[in-house]
């Protein structure tokens, strides 16, 4: 005789994990569906610093000092007086995504690819809000400062020589988000016919993780 008891249990338990089936089967696209729209949402916030073009329109630039300089497209601005090094570069932003300028290292000669950049506790904050927008032209500008700053002899030295400057500039999303560190070379022009004295290349982008690593899109 049939074991009416029995089956309906079996029943229930085949009815149960075809249940659990069907309900990881939907969290799990589920899962994947919300990474896909966060990933696609960073992408429209994301910013990629470049160097602007030649045919890029000027900047006028303001410092505390209460002088003025000008940066013209695809070009640095590099200037020495007594105690102070300043430096502008024109940049453009190739993401989607407006980019917060955050913080900045130079050190004279060229860094290569095969090393790293400095570590992002070494870099110096930014003491003014500077903005490039999405698709867009803008600017950054930094200045090493004082007798008793290091970088500053170092830096006069390799002006007055025309050696390469490498900077590295950090920067974020406008939300403080999806960090990164660009390098950037400052190249002196030799070219007699040339209307400024400095070019600008980018080598590398290193995202910054979570727990402060960098990481190269090339792995």
């Amino acid at each position: 005789m049939t074991d009416w008891t029995t089956a309906a249990e079996l029943a229930t338990a085949a009815g149960t994990m075809t249940l659990a089936v069907a309900t990881f089967a939907s969290v799990r696209s589920a899962n994947r569906a919300a990474r896909t729209a966060e990933r696609a949402f960073q992408v429209a916030l994301r910013p990629v610093l470049m160097p602007s073009r030649a045919q890029d329109h000027s900047e006028p630039v303001m410092w505390r000092e209460g002088r003025w300089s000008e940066v013209k497209g695809g070009r640095a601005v590099v200037e020495v007086d007594a105690e102070t090094v300043f430096l502008i570069v024109s940049l453009r932003n190739a993401g989607s995504g407006i980019a917060v300028l955050q913080a900045w290292t130079v050190r004279p000669g060229q860094m290569y690819g095969s090393e790293p950049p400095p570590p992002i506790e070494t870099f110096r904050r930014q003491q003014r809000d500077l903005y490039v927008p999405a698709g867009d032209v803008g600017f950054w500008q930094g200045a090493l400062r004082g007798a008793d700053e290091p970088l500053v002899a170092d830096a006069q030295a390799a002006v007055a020589a025309q050696q390469t400057l490498t900077l590295h500039l950090l920067y974020s999303d406008h939300e403080g988000g999806q960090r990164t560190v660009s390098r950037f070379l400052l190249v002196h022009d030799d070219d007699p016919t040339s209307d400024a004295d400095w070019l600008v290349s980018v080598s590398n982008h290193w995202a910054v993780t979570p727990d402060g690593t960098l990481r190269s899109p090339r792995g």
